[in-house]
């Protein structure tokens, strides 16, 4: 019973409104006005055909564009009049009149556009053989066109029948003229074009008066008049209800009120948005500018911007690269990151319900109970957290925000633009990674340049010097027979084959530094390396310098060859004793490092993974600035009597072995060399470690092959296979991209061999547009006429010298599957078994 009053009131306030929209709406006004405005489109647009048509005449207006465009909306002017008239009978039959009259403009409009066309045509024809014929020899010919011609410029200002006749008489002229036989086609078609401009002018101005005559407003006046009457009356009707509407406004003001304060709670929301939407594209400006070297500032000061919006007291993203985790971070400065946070949080976050977005907001989080997964949130001391995963293909990437001292986030119902930060900061990242690799593969290819320059060079004086020396020796020997020992001539003697053994020496040290690794790559304990250099440096060491191991890591292993790494460790050696001047020892320690992130050595970049480090220190006089630029450039040396190969060796089968080098040196504070070495497989299983590079040796990744010498191609199979890799070779490079678009997973990296005529680079290239990810390794004989712009082009990742070295072509395929590794794109054998 109660209720009965309220439903009352609510009738009543409903059947008041309902009638006062009714009665104020008024519909038919709204219609008079579209009326109103189609009816002024309909003369605007009249006018505007009218003004085109005057345009095209005068030959301002080269296509019909403009008139077309006026036509049909002339005609959508009088649809809608149609449309929205009412069917009383005077304003149907004031709207038929409209529409005759614009048939009959549209119509000599049409007949305009096919008389204007042909005119445009003829006067240009006109104009041509005009010309042509005024550089006529002919005197009387000259004339009669020229006299054409101006009575024909006055057709085209006064097309009477007086002008008519005059044209008319100037080509009856110029045709009983005898013309010379090489004008007769032209007088022939000025004739032509005359005659046409002669019967197309007058019917154009015609049409024009015809036009301009039909541009009156009679039948538009009538039609307005029609409109406004059914309007005024509208309007009497309509004010009638205006004073319970203002009424009715005062009861509704409360309620607009409330909206506005919606409004301005929306507005502020906007404003919030908009300033959000300005940050992010200043972090974006950021990122273009931004160099491998900056790209981690420039990502913590990303997130620094990012934390201030929502309140945050920790910022992160975190991703995972092959087998790799990259951490990026910032906080306040009171407060710290718990231990293994944010890296464990790849595992934590796809347990919450992220929706189809991927975004994870808890402005508080608080634990309904024990099992609660937000527990392991508050464990961390997050007591509000914002996560955006990757919203596509797994979830390896996150963005996070927490709060920790505050107690909670800053609530934002627009948490979703944060998708766009996460997108920027991935892009970033990737585009760093990729020039990264683009860098690693000039140096790559600059290196291999250098190394064949060297290569030439020291082939040439093994095949030339050797044999000079070999006659040097040769004949000191001889003499030497013949010399009584003793005497001053066998002292002479003895010298020269000193010094045509030092040469050969010098000889043999380039051949080692020119030669590429071609020795068998396998895993060699750095311990026991060092002890067995030991025993040699204790011959070749001079007598006041001691050498001392003070730290080793017994279990350090690398992969490589064992005679080479020797040669490191003695050259290194030999080269602090040599820089000795006083008694003192030389210092070798063996360290080991798990790098999360990569990490520059001198002017390389190793990791991530993990590192046997071996440093050679010594308290010798050191190196300044300058020398310390130059200690590994081939031939520079600081000594009289050195030849400045020793350290560039060094060097070079560091490279070759995927490590670095460093060194610390000051003068009158000794140098100490830091080697990096990539950690060598272990017979023993070991736990998985993020960024751990691959053996040497294949693991059965398929390796597809292309050589067009079926021999040649099956001896590179039998290389392949002794290196762990299952190969599938190819003769005709349509048969390998048919195999790779069938399966597009089949193949982890391609070999392309030298080919006669120098097509390997566009088969590489024809190979990288049918499967864009996938590793290309070239095979070439010589570097001198590769440029980095085509072999990047091409998809070429590494280059090994042709004909194939098992070693040389072992690393270039593991640094190859390291990259799709930490891509993502390779398909290990193992998984696929």
């Amino acid at each position: 019973m109660r209720s009965a009053p309220l439903v009352a009131s609510f009738a009543f306030v409903l059947a008041l409104l309902t009638w006062l929209l009714l009665n104020g709406l008024n519909v038919n006004s709204a219609r008079y006005d579209t009326q109103l405005q189609a009816l002024g489109d309909f003369n605007r647009f009249e006018r505007g055909m009218t003004r085109e048509v005057l345009t095209a005449r005068a030959g301002l207006s080269r296509n019909y564009d403009g008139l077309v465009e006026m036509v049909n909306a002339y005609d959508d002017a009088l649809t809608r009049l149609r449309d929205t008239a009412d069917l009383d009978a005077e304003q149907t039959m004031a709207i038929d009149v409209l529409s005759v009259r614009a048939g009959r403009q549209e119509s000599l409009i049409e007949r305009f556009k096919s008389r204007n066309a042909l005119l445009q045509n003829s006067f240009a024809y006109f104009a041509l053989f005009s010309d042509k014929l005024s550089e006529s020899d002919s005197r009387p010919l000259v004339t009669a066109s020229s006299a054409l011609a101006a009575a024909m410029l006055r057709l085209t200002l006064d097309t009477s029948d007086a002008a008519a006749r005059q044209v008319e008489d100037r080509l009856e002229e110029l045709a009983q003229l005898q013309a010379p036989p090489v004008e007769k086609d032209s007088v022939s078609a000025l004739l032509t074009h005359g005659q046409m401009l002669h019967d197309l002018l007058p019917d154009i101005d015609f049409i024009l008066k015809t036009l301009v005559a039909d541009s009156n407003n009679r039948e538009q006046d009538a039609m307005l008049a029609v409109i406004l009457k059914r309007q005024l009356a509208a309007r009497a009707s309509a004010r009638k209800t205006r004073l319970l509407q203002y009424i009715t406004s005062l009861l509704l003001l409360t309620g607009i009120i409330y909206f506005g304060m919606l409004l301005r709670k929306r507005a502020v929301t906007l404003r919030r948005r908009a300033t959000f939407e300005h940050a992010i594209a200043n972090i974006s400006m950021l990122f273009i500018n931004s160099s491998n070297e900056r790209i981690a500032t420039d990502v913590e000061m990303a997130l620094h911007q990012l934390a201030g919006y929502i309140g945050a007291d920790r910022a992160y993203f975190a991703c995972m690269v092959g087998t790799t985790m990259q951490t990026y971070r910032w906080s306040r400065d009171d407060v710290a990151f718990e231990p293994g946070w944010p890296e464990r949080l790849l595992g934590l976050a796809p347990r919450f319900d992220g929706g189809d977005d991927g975004i994870v907001y808890i402005p508080k989080v608080n634990g309904s109970h024990r099992h609660d997964t937000m527990n392991l949130l508050a464990e961390a001391g997050v007591s509000g957290w914002l996560c955006i995963m990757a919203a596509y293909g797994s979830r390896d990437c996150i963005l996070g925000f927490d709060a920790v001292r505050g107690g909670a986030l800053t609530y934002w119902a627009e948490v979703s633009l944060f998708r766009m930060a996460f997108d920027a900061i991935g892009n970033a990242i990737r585009r760093a990674r990729l020039e990264g690799e683009k860098e690693r593969l000039q140096a790559s290819l600059q290196h291999a340049r250098r190394m064949e320059t060297i290569g030439t060079f020291a082939s040439g004086i093994a095949h030339n010097f050797n044999n000079i020396v070999g006659a040097i020796l040769g004949h000191a020997e001889m003499a030497d027979a013949r010399v009584p020992s003793g005497s001053r001539p066998a002292a002479n003697l003895a010298e020269i084959r000193r010094a045509g053994e030092r040469a050969r020496e010098l000889v043999e040290q380039i051949l080692s530094f020119g030669r590429r690794g071609e020795g068998r790559r396998e895993r060699v304990c750095v311990k026991t390396l060092v002890d067995e250099t030991r025993s040699l440096l204790a011959a070749s060491l001079p007598s006041h310098v001691k050498f001392e191991v003070s730290e080793t890591a017994d279990m350090a292993v690398v992969a490589g060859e064992s005679a080479q790494l020797q040669q490191v460790i003695l050259n290194l050696c030999n080269n602090a004793a040599q820089a000795m001047k006083e008694p003192g020892r030389i210092e070798l320690g063996i360290k080991t490092h798990d790098l999360s992130k990569p990490l520059a050595v001198g002017r390389s970049e190793v990791g991530p993974g993990r590192f046997t480090v071996i440093s050679i220190s010594d308290p010798g006089p050191g190196m300044d600035e300058a020398t310390l630029e130059r200690i590994f450039e081939p031939f520079f040396s600081t000594r009289p009597d050195g030849n400045g190969l020793g350290l560039a060796t060094v060097h070079e089968i560091v490279e070759q072995h995927g490590g670095a080098i460093a060194v610390q040196s000051k003068p009158d504070a000794g140098t100490r060399f830091d080697v990096w070495l990539p950690w060598g497989e272990s017979d023993e299983p070991e736990p998985a470690q993020y960024g751990s590079e691959p053996a040497l040796r294949g693991a059965g990744e398929t390796v597809l092959v292309i050589d067009t010498d079926p021999s040649r191609l099956l001896r590179y199979e039998e290389i392949l296979a002794a290196l762990g890799y299952e190969p599938v070779g190819f003769t005709r490079l349509a048969e390998a991209i048919a195999a790779c678009r069938a399966a597009h997973a089949r193949f982890d990296a391609a070999l392309v061999c030298h080919l006669p005529g120098g097509s390997s680079l566009d088969l590489a290239a024809a190979l990288h547009d049918a499967v864009p990810d996938l590793p290309i390794i070239l095979a070439a004989p010589s570097t001198r006429d590769l440029a980095m712009p085509s072999l990047k082009t091409s998809g070429i990742t590494e280059l090994v010298h042709h004909p194939l070295v098992s070693a040389e072509l072992a690393g270039a395929l593991a640094r190859s599957l390291v990259a799709s590794v930490r891509s993502g794109r390779l398909r290990r054998a193992a998984g696929a078994s």
